[in-house]
């Protein structure tokens, strides 16, 4: 059984990311169009599970399949689309997760999304910090029960992806 594990942000965190991403672009090559961290380890200060969220963009996502097995070979499971269309996702580490490749075609909404709500984060200390509370507070309550940590923090999450893409499109417009 898996534990929800909150902790404090660690450095180490960008330096994990990046050697991830390096192995993913020898292995999607010219696919990828970029690659970025999201998720709260990819914002400096924030408590968060100690997984790195990873999202490269690709130009065309119906050949991802195609690279499952070179991505069994550095230690990911591939889940599909794992119940969001028009995204390949892949788990490494089991129980004792390390990694999370969320995988989207250029152009699709979920960039905006995930990049959205992790910039906003950055530049909202305040919220950063409660929402990271929230989440320690979860974990401590709910330590072996992910599904009743992820509904604990989901009203808070949405909330905070409103702001966020609001945001996002108020600072296009300056």
């Amino acid at each position: 059984m898996r534990k929800v594990e909150v902790c404090s942000y660690n450095e180490k965190w960008a330096s994990m990311f990046s050697v991830e991403a390096e192995k993913l672009r020898l292995i999607f090559g010219n696919e990828i169009i970029d690659i970025h961290h999201i998720g709260s380890t990819s914002v400096v200060g924030l408590k968060a599970k100690p997984i790195i969220d990873i999202m490269p963009i690709v130009k065309n996502i119906n050949i991802v399949d195609n690279y499952n097995e070179k991505m069994k070979n550095i230690g990911y499971e591939p889940k599909g689309e794992n119940g969001i269309t028009g995204r390949r996702y892949f788990k490494k580490g089991g129980d004792n997760r390390s990694h999370h490749v969320h995988i989207y075609q250029i152009g699709s909404y979920e960039i905006t999304r995930h990049l959205a709500f992790r910039d906003y984060l950055r530049k909202h200390p305040d919220v950063k910090k409660n929402y990271g509370e929230l989440k320690e507070q979860l974990a401590q309550q709910f330590p072996y029960d992910i599904a009743s940590y992820i509904n604990g923090k989901e009203g808070f999450a949405r909330e905070i992806e409103v702001k966020a893409l609001d945001w996002v499109d108020s600072t296009k417009l300056m």
